[in-house]
């Protein structure tokens, strides 16, 4: 199955605490679950651990945000839009924008 949001795409929250604001997903959780760059960053205090070498303290960590809370960023338009998809005449399954049509660049 091809995920309409993916690792690498600039994304914009539309809900929760940092709605407004863009990043890049870093990594896919889950299914469901995204890491973005700057966006749901909690101060969590670390234990120190001198095995792993970690020092402890209050580190800033990103924490997973739920896909449905992002939109895919059109730097077109130069707002978040809806994902579809669309297949090529050579068979080729693409991912585009709902109101344009354009094909997403990667």
């Amino acid at each position: 199955m091809m995920q309409k949001i993916k690792k690498g795409d600039d994304v914009i929250v539309i809900a929760g605490r940092d709605k407004g604001k863009r990043g890049t997903v870093s990594q896919r959780i889950d299914e469901r679950q995204l890491l973005v760059d700057g966006i749901n960053t909690v101060k969590k205090h670390m234990k120190p651990n001198p095995m792993k070498g970690v020092t402890g303290g209050i580190v800033e960590k990103s924490m997973p945000i739920d896909q449905s809370n992002v939109m895919l960023f059109n730097p077109g338009t130069g707002k978040g839009e809806r994902v579809g998809f669309k297949f090529l005449d050579d068979g080729k399954k693409v991912r585009v924008f709902k109101p344009s049509g354009e094909q997403v660049k990667v």
